[in-house]
C-alpha cells in the first residue's frame, strides 16, 4: 500500500497521441453515465423538505374519513383512586393501542407508583405524578415512541397532536386543569387530512377522563369519548401551573405524543450533546516536615509565691452564651478542682537546678528525633 503523499519514482516519458486521445473519449463516456445515474433519483426517495405526512407514509394509513377516533368499547376504566388519573390513562391507552380491556385497580397502583419514581420533582403523595413521570410510564408502559411535549401556544400543541395521531394511530395524553388532572385525546375531526397537508383546520375533538364514575363536576369528568369544539377544549386543556413549586413547565401547555417514525428515525440519527469531561481532582501539596533542633532552656530563676485570691460568693455577671438545642458551648476549660489550692513553683537547690537541665534537654533531644521522623 502506497502511503497518501508518497511519490512515485518511475522516469517521465511523452505520453502517445493516439492512446491519450482513447483515453479522453473513455473518461468522457464514464462521466457522463455518472451524472445521468446523479441525476435519477434513487426508488423510493422523497422531496426536499417533505413533512412527516409524506405521500409513501400516506399510503400506508387508512383511508381519510374526515377524522380519526380511537375509541371503543372495554377501553374505558375509572381511576380507583384520587391520585391516579394518569395511571388509569396509562391503563385506558395500553386497552386502545393493545385490544385489551384491562379495569384492575392493582394495575393502576403499580403504575401509579412506578411513575412516582420517576418524577422530575420530588413531590409529596398528595401531589401524585409530573409530567415526567407520566412520560415515564408512557414510554416503560405503552410505547416508546411517546414524547414530552410543552409549548407556549394551544394551537401549535393541538396540531402536532393531530398530526401525529394521524401518522400513528396512537391517542395522546393532555394534562388539563392548569395540570391537575389528566385527560386522553383520543379522536378528532378536521378540514383536511395532517398526512397530506399542512393546512388543516380542526373541527371537534373527542376526550376521556378517567374520573367518569367516581365524579362528574364542572366539566370533570365528561362520558368516556365526549366529542367537544376547538373553544371547548381550550377551557380545559390549560396553561401548567403548580402553585407549592415553580417548574420548568409552568406557563406551557403540557401533552404526551407519540413520534411519528420520521421523527424517531431523525431523533436517532442526532447525536446526543458530548458530556463535558470532569475536572481532574487538584493534588495536594506536600506538607514540609521542619526538623526542630533541641534548645537549651534558660536558668529559670526563682518564682516566688502568688497571693492567694479571695473567694467570693457572689455571682459572675457574664452572661452565659446563647446555644441551640443540642448544641455545644464549646470545649471546657480545666481549672483546680474546688476547694485546691493552686500549684507554686518551688524555689530548688544548685544541684536540683542542673538535673532539671539534664531532664530539659534529654527531652528535647528526643523530640527532634522524633520530628525527623517520616510520617506514616
Amino acid at each position: 500500500m502506497i502511503e497518501l503523499g508518497a511519490r512515485s519514482r518511475r522516469r517521465w516519458s511523452r505520453p502517445n497521441g493516439r492512446a491519450t486521445t482513447r483515453t479522453a473519449r473513455a473518461t468522457l463516456v464514464t462521466l457522463l453515465l455518472a451524472a445521468t445515474a446523479l441525476a435519477a433519483p434513487p426508488p423510493g426517495a422523497a422531496e426536499s423538505g417533505a413533512r412527516l405526512h409524506h405521500e409513501p407514509a400516506a399510503q400506508a394509513l387508512a383511508a381519510w374519513t374526515g377524522g380519526v377516533n380511537l375509541y371503543r368499547d372495554g377501553v374505558f376504566t375509572t381511576q380507583s383512586s384520587w391520585l391516579y388519573c394518569t395511571a388509569a390513562d396509562v391503563q385506558m391507552i395500553r386497552n386502545m393501542i393493545e385490544g385489551t380491556e384491562d379495569h384492575s385497580g392493582s394495575a393502576q397502583t403499580a403504575y401509579f407508583d412506578w411513575m412516582r419514581t420517576k418524577n422530575r420533582y420530588d413531590l409529596p403523595l398528595s401531589a401524585g405524578v409530573d409530567p415526567a413521570g407520566w412520560t415515564a410510564g408512557m414510554r416503560h408502559f405503552v410505547n416508546d415512541r411517546y414524547r414530552l411535549v410543552s409549548t407556549t401556544s394551544f394551537g401549535l400543541s393541538l396540531q402536532l397532536a393531530v398530526e401525529r395521531m394521524r401518522a400513528t394511530n396512537m391517542p395522546v395524553a393532555l394534562a388539563v386543569a392548569h395540570g391537575n388532572h389528566g385527560w386522553i385525546l383520543n379522536g378528532f375531526t378536521a378540514t383536511a387530512d395532517p398526512a397530506v397537508t399542512t393546512e388543516v383546520d380542526v373541527t371537534s375533538v373527542s376526550v376521556t377522563g378517567p374520573l367518569w364514575g367516581l365524579q362528574s363536576r364542572n366539566g370533570y369528568d365528561m362520558p368516556p369519548n365526549t366529542t367537544l369544539t376547538v373553544d371547548q377544549l381550550k377551557t380545559y386543556f390549560t396553561r401548567w401551573h403548580y402553585d407549592p413549586l415553580p417548574m420548568v413547565w409552568d406557563g406551557t401547555f403540557v401533552s404526551i405524543q407519540p413520534l411519528a417514525d420520521a421523527e424517531l428515525a431523525a431523533a436517532a440519527a442526532t447525536p446526543p450533546p458530548p458530556t463535558p469531561p470532569a475536572a481532574p481532582e487538584p493534588t495536594p501539596a506536600p506538607t514540609p516536615v521542619t526538623t526542630l533542633s533541641p534548645t537549651l532552656a534558660p536558668t529559670p530563676s526563682p518564682v516566688p509565691e502568688p497571693t492567694p485570691a479571695i473567694a467570693t460568693s457572689e455571682p459572675s455577671t457574664t452572661p452565659a452564651p446563647d446555644v441551640a438545642l443540642g448544641g455545644a458551648t464549646g470545649e471546657p476549660t480545666i481549672g483546680p478542682r474546688s476547694g485546691e489550692e493552686p500549684a507554686t513553683a518551688a524555689t530548688s537547690s544548685w544541684p536540683a537546678i542542673a538535673a532539671l537541665l539534664l531532664v530539659v534537654g534529654g527531652v528535647l533531644a528526643v523530640a527532634g528525633v522524633a520530628a525527623r521522623r517520616p510520617r506514616g
